[in-house]
Order: C-alpha cells, then structure tokens, then sequence
C-alpha cells in the first residue's frame, strides 16, 4: 500500500475529514442511536423482517463466535452473500472485530472467487449453500480456517452471548478490501482504511436529499458502494434498510405502489427499467423523485427523458478506487445536473493531464491495491491517482468524462475488464487475436463486444459457442461478449498495436 503524503494527513484531519473513528466505532453508535430501525430483506427464497437492534445482536454474536476462533483485529473476513441479512450480520461483526472485510459480488464464478480468496488468504468465508448461479463449493475454500455457509452452518458460528463493545483498531489501517475488475487479467484489490470509508460513508449520507424517502436497496452488496449504501448509510442517519436480493422492476414498482418505497438511482439501468416495464404508471413517480446516477455510463437521453418526467436528476463521477471525485447537488441548476458530471467534492482535488486524463486525490482515495506493482503505477509521490479516464473541465469547474483511457467496459455499473475477457477467448482453438470494447448497450450503458481475428480453416464460432465456452472457465456471466464481430484483421498504429477507440467507433456507428 501507499503511504499518504503527511501535509494531506494533517488537512484531513484537521478539517475534520478523517475523525479518527473506525467503521465499528460508526457503527456502534448509530446502531445505538436507532435500534428499532426497520430492516427488511424482500426475497423469493430468504425473506426476513426485523429491526437493526435484531441484526446487531446477530451480528455481535456472530463477532463472539469468531473472536473464540481466534479471529482477531487486522485479520480478513470474505463473504459472498446476495443482499440478506447475514450479509449485514458478517459486515458488522468484522466491524466490531476491527477485521478487513471482502466483499465478494455474489455473482462472480470460481475463477474470480478462487483469485480473491487466494489473494486476500481470510481467516474467514461466509457463503451462500446456492443462490441463482452460486453455489457452495468446498474446494474453493479448504484452506481457509473458519468456514460458514447460509442455508447450511451458518449459526454454528453464532456464540451465546454477544461481542460487547468494538475491539481497537487503528483507524488509519485497512477496513475493507473491494476487488474490481480493470486493466488486469484478474480483478483489482481495492484497499480502504477506516477513514477512507468512514470519511466517504459520512459525504455520501450528507449529499441525499432530505425527503428521498425509504429506499429499496438492490445493487448488491458485493460491491463497495452497494455495501455503503445498505450497511453504513442507513446506520448513520437511522433510516429504515429495505434490500432486494435480485433487481426485478416488476417486484420495484410492487414495493413502491405497497410499501411507499423509492428508487433513487444507481446506474442509469435501474430508473430505465422501471420506466419501461409494463406495470409501471405515471403514479409511481412518486417513488421516483430523485435520481442520482453514476457507476456506468449516462446518456443525455436518459437524463432529459428522466426531467421530462419530473424527475430531479443529478450525476456523480467515482470509482471503487476514489468513490466520490465529482458530483452535482440536487439543487444545482439543470444543465450542471443533466449534463455534466458535477464538481470537485469536500476535500477533493482533481486536475487534467497533458492528454486530458484525470488526477484525483482526496480523503475517500484509497490507500492502494494488494498488487504493489499497479500501486505504483496508479499514484504518485504527491497522492495523485491516475483514473484512466478522460475529460474536460468548465468554465464553473464542472467535469464532463468524454473517454475511458483504461480497458473497461462498464456494463450496468459492473465493470468488466477488457483483458480478462479476451484472455479466455483466446482459449478458443479458433481465435488467433482478440479484442473486446465497450458497445453501447440501450439497458445497461455498455456491454462486452468481442472482435476476433480467426485461424485459417477453422469455422467460424457463434455466439452460443461463445457462452458454453465461458461457462466452462467459470467466469460470471455478466462479462460474457454479448456481440461477436470476426474481422480479417485489426486497425493499427504503427507499432502494430490494435486500436480499440477505432473498434468502439465502428460498433456504435454500426447500431444507428
């Protein structure tokens, strides 16, 4: 990990930005503040309805149970759980542990899982016994000391009497390890420190609106911001937790017309989605009064179709690494709003290099990836931290991303590493290059476009080829090419390099 510069150490902290506190100190005194806080799980196999007074007992026993199994403070709990209450109930006890949590997206297939566990070596792994595409496998974590499985063992680990107090840390160390895919052949371990998450949990509770209401929570708690928008947020200020462990607009529009709840963003998918099924009617606009859009791409045609409906649409720009770089207020005026990606937030900095990339730092960057080699690529002596994106600032400050100078592909929020991909179609007998980009997608933003180069006498694969080949290596099956484009050969520079920004062109060019 990096080592933060001490002149941004002693602003942050002297303007209050890093408190000193960590994720179990946050979490105590919320949870004390507002125990009979509803929190409600809405799920076709694992239901549950209780208060947060309830899940932090389960979650204070569970601490218990671990600390008895020598689970100590700076040590690492993995889980992959859909959005239950177990998920929550292992968030929480790392906290009050002063473990290093890893979520793990409940998706991702025994390719990604076995790398993360590899890399990050827990003392402990919770998992589902099965949930849509997962299911427990017990090779994955033989080596691992303490192993729980929901809908199996999991209240084994449950102690009798519940962990009192939070269990010393020290707040400038790791908290929580989110991995992400990028420009790597594997996901990218994204280390936070307690005021690194402290800090953004705290900006991101104080940006929402006042009346956004009881919001359902379906983005998955795998992912960093999913996980701070379910388990931290709501702690911090006492509103009620409604999750949904698979998104499903129909079963959305049910719990805002039922229950009252709203839905107040994401990636741009989930607004859209709900606008366009069915069932939706112009009176659940109730439940849709904001929407704060960021995680993938944002048409301008989203943002304009969403006003239009009355709808106060504000943009934010982030990602796992630096989670809150720019945002716009959702008083600012609409042009910022609908068409820009906002300004620079409390504390951050940004600046654009000579080829227009951004540089940010600030008190939510993180401290590095478990991969000190891309550690040392992505930030500087300073604090900056290259995003590999590209953009351009306004007159008012305001930040538009106009390219992506990093490999990825962004598909409904998820981001799918270019590399990773045409590494296992370049397992295929028949593919002798290959290149996958970003295409536009109407629903999710983006989705992987695969671009092959094939070997003389072998037929052409197909898209079904395709998916039973990716099944087989065991990657999720949200970065699966969802076009397959064969091709001669490659556009190129000079020095032979493939030029993927002229394959992102012609694809898109090739939709309208």
């Amino acid at each position: 990990m990096r080592t933060v510069p001490a002149e941004l150490v002693r602003r942050y902290e002297a303007e209050g930005w890093w408190t000193g506190e960590t994720i179990g100190d946050l979490l105590a005194r919320g949870l004390e503040t507002a125990p009979g806080a509803a929190f409600r799980v809405h799920s076709a196999v694992r239901p549950w309805k209780g208060t947060f007074a309830e899940v932090e007992l389960t979650a204070r026993r569970l601490a218990a149970g671990l600390h008895e199994r020598g689970v100590a403070p700076g040590d690492v709990v993995a889980l992959q759980l859909p959005n239950w209450m177990e998920a929550a109930a292992v968030f929480w006890a790392s906290a009050f542990l002063g473990a290093v949590v890893v979520p793990i997206v409940h998706f991702y297939g025994r390719k990604e899982v076995g790398y993360i566990l590899d890399t990050v070596e827990p003392k402990v792994f919770v998992t589902a016994d099965r949930f849509g595409h997962l299911s427990y496998d017990p090779d994955l974590s033989a080596k691992i000391p303490v192993v729980g499985v929901v809908g199996r063992d999991f209240d084994d680990l449950l102690a009798g009497e519940p962990l009192p107090g939070v269990l010393p840390t020290d707040p400038s160390g790791p908290a929580l390890i989110a991995f992400t895919s990028g420009t790597t052949r594997d996901p990218k371990g994204v280390v936070h420190s307690h005021n690194t998450l402290g800090f953004e949990t705290r900006q991101l509770a104080g940006r929402y609106p006042p009346d956004r209401g009881d919001q359902l929570t379906s983005a998955p708690v795998g992912h960093f911001i999913g996980m701070v928008n379910a388990f931290l947020i709501p702690v911090l200020d006492g509103s009620p937790v409604n999750l949904a462990d698979t998104w499903d607009p129909g079963q959305a529009l049910e719990l805002m017309a039922r229950d009252g709840l709203t839905v107040g963003g994401g990636a741009a998918y989930y607004m859209t989605s709900l606008l366009d099924h069915p069932d939706f009617t112009p009176a659940h606009l109730a439940g849709m009064k904001y929407a704060g859009l960021g995680g993938a791409a944002v048409p301008n045609a989203v943002t304009r179709r969403l006003a239009d409906l009355g709808i106060t649409v504000f943009r934010a720009y982030g990602s796992t690494e630096h989670p809150s770089i720019t945002a716009s207020s959702h008083t600012a005026p609409e042009d910022k709003r609908l068409y820009t990606d906002g300004d620079a937030l409390a504390g951050v900095e940004i600046r654009l290099d000579e080829d227009g990339e951004i540089l940010s730092r600030g008190p939510d960057l993180c401290l590095g990836y478990t991969d000190e080699a891309l550690t040392e690529r992505a930030f500087d002596a300073d604090g900056w931290y290259r995003t590999g994106d590209i953009g351009r600032l306004d007159e008012d400050g305001y930040l538009t991303i106009t390219d992506r100078k990093a490999d990825v592909i962004i598909r409904g929020g998820e981001n799918i590493g270019a590399l990773e991909v045409e590494e296992v179609l370049l397992a295929l007998p028949a593919v002798a290059e290959a290149a996958v980009v970003a295409a536009p997608d109407a629903r999710l933003g983006e989705h992987a476009a695969a671009v092959v180069r094939l070997r003389t006498g072998h037929p052409e694969p197909t898209l079904d080829d395709l998916r039973a080949h990716f099944a087989a290596a065991g990657l999720a099956r949200q970065k699966w090419p969802e076009e397959l484009h064969v091709v001669d050969d490659f556009p190129r520079t000079a020095s032979g390099k493939v030029q993927k920004f002229v394959l992102r062109k012609d694809i898109a060019a090739h939709q309208e």
